[in-house]
């Protein structure tokens, strides 16, 4: 273990620019859930509402939690928030330790830190320690929020811990991971699998009679239930679990060879294919898992919105509050819900488009551009090959969007037109969407180096505007400058092609401006 205090030091500063955003993403969104669930469900007769009427939706539950925690207002807060929260907290921990082991490995880094007085355990020792410090960070943050809302303090710390140590087994899942396969991204879509079956277990178990969810680790952390009931003694099973992972990580690495896996990767094909032989090839192969994970997500995340379609009315009636979210108000309940989510999950789908975007850079920055363009493949062809994934993705996103809350909620209301009308409603955004797509474009041609801060800032911008802009009492010109302002709010609105058009035509401009950068600038800069 020689050296973990030098290396650990070493990781924090890498981590400085990245981690505080994780850290600051679970804070805000546990101030928003929190401040919004406290104005809506402030009275006992608010709470006794909301119990009778998600109580026996099994779809919400699935999506949320077990319906035991809508006791109190502070548990009605957990039930809303700690799966996203434990899914944000858990990614975090996975990107933390797979960045500091394997991925230096993949990379050649961590032959040059061994070169040095290192022992072979300190970059898995850092990497774990750097995961806990940040779970530390993330439970005292969390805890800090909640309390600060005028949560009760017992219920926050618990809150807290149980989101840390749900941080603390996928940091020692992905030790375990870096140690089986030699390449990050089998590495990573291991534990992205195993996080997304703990979501599925937890869901079962939350909508039977309980038992699955005490194989998730996500359920773990919700059966302390925070607030309604403040059970402690569920945390030993995550740092049971945290435990017996890392010793069998540190037991893994001493019998495999440095800078490779136990289970070695299968050879490739002795020859590219045809579809291979050009960027746009390259760069679909390259974004194909990605794609597909996004596009799965959002489809389920259709399904849980669509689901409830059928039920909404109801829900308003009992918590009339609910309507000041909603675009159209009181009128046309329906309508109005659908055009929320659908417009929420298109700024998701946004997301996945910037994430897409900056794969270019991320080439760049690794020197994978270097050796395409130095063949016959021009600036160009290389960037619109990206560009094919970042705008063909984003509109299968929309699709799969559309097509997952139109089938969910046409078996509510038996009637199967719904799918196509609401595929169109979610295809409506592909324009506001795209100029997210293009800022980002934008942003690499000629602020390579801040690209990524431009490209998420332009993203949360949106969100802000969506969904607090009348909270906020923001200025019309500042609701204007979203591209989604212009989209109109169908179904609740005609849909106008016009302001679509226009939205479109300033894709097409900004992405042309982004590839004039690029062409200007130097690669790699």
């Amino acid at each position: 273990m020689t050296g973990t205090g030098n290396l650990l030091l070493f990781f924090l500063r890498r981590e400085r620019r990245s981690l505080p955003w994780w850290l600051l993403g679970a804070a805000v969104l546990l101030l928003i859930q929190s401040t919004q669930s406290q104005n809506l469900y402030g009275t006992a007769e608010d709470l006794a509402n909301l119990r009778r009427t998600i109580g026996g939706n099994t779809a919400v539950i699935a999506m949320s939690g077990p319906t035991q925690l809508l006791d109190s207002i502070g548990g009605e807060v957990v039930f809303e928030i700690f799966a996203f929260l434990a899914i944000v907290i858990a990614l975090m921990n996975m990107f933390l330790v797979g960045r500091q082991t394997r991925a230096d490995e993949e990379a050649g880094r961590a032959e040059l830190i061994r070169s040095a007085r290192v022992g072979r355990r300190a970059p898995l020792g850092a990497a774990l320690a750097l995961a806990g410090l940040a779970d530390l960070a993330a439970g005292v943050l969390v805890a800090a929020v909640a309390a600060g809302t005028g949560l009760p303090i017992g219920g926050s710390l618990l809150l807290g811990a149980a989101l840390a140590t749900v941080g603390l087994t996928f940091a020692a899942l992905t030790a375990v991971a870096a140690q089986l396969f030699e390449n990050t991204r089998a590495a990573y879509g291991a534990v992205g699998s195993v996080l997304g079956a703990a979501y599925a277990l937890r869901a079962a178990g939350d909508t039977g009679d309980g038992t699955l969810s005490w194989l998730s680790p996500i359920g773990w952390g919700q059966r302390t239930f925070p607030y309604a009931g403040d059970r402690w003694w569920p945390l030993a099973l995550p740092l049971g679990a945290t435990l017996l992972l890392v010793a069998l990580a540190v037991a893994l690495l001493e019998r495999r060879d440095f800078g490779a896996g136990l289970f070695p990767s299968r050879p490739g094909r002795p020859t590219a294919s045809a579809a291979l032989a050009n960027p746009f090839g390259l760069a679909w192969r390259l974004q194909r898992s990605a794609l597909a994970g996004w596009m799965a997500g959002l489809a389920l995340l259709g399904v849980a919105y669509g689901s409830i379609g059928n039920s909404i009315e109801q829900y308003v009636q009992d918590n009339p509050e609910i309507t000041q979210f909603l675009p159209g108000g009181a009128q046309s309940i329906v309508d109005s819900y659908l055009a929320l989510t659908v417009s929420v999950s298109a700024l998701i789908a946004a997301a996945y488009g910037v994430t897409s975007v900056l794969r270019v850079r991320a080439e760049e920055t690794t020197g994978r551009a270097e050796p395409v363009l130095a063949t016959a493949t021009s600036r160009f062809t290389w960037l619109a090959g990206h560009l094919s994934v970042a705008l063909a993705g984003t509109a299968l996103a929309l699709l799969a969007i559309g097509f997952g809350e139109g089938a969910a909620y046409a078996m509510t209301v038996s009637d199967p037109t719904q799918v196509p009308r609401l595929i169109g409603v979610a295809l409506a955004y592909l324009p506001a969407v795209w100029v997210i797509v293009a800022v980002a474009v934008l942003a690499i041609g000629w602020l390579p180096r801040p690209s990524a801060v431009v490209a998420w800032t332009a993203v949360a911008y949106c969100a802000v505007v969506a969904l607090f802009a009348d909270s906020f009492d923001l200025p019309g010109w500042a609701q204007r400058a979203s591209p989604f302002a212009h989209t109109p709010r169908v179904p609740l609105d005609a849909l106008a092609v016009t302001p679509l058009l226009v939205v479109g035509v300033i894709a097409v401009t900004l992405l042309a401006a982004g590839y004039a950068g690029l062409r200007r600038r130097d690669i790699g800069c």
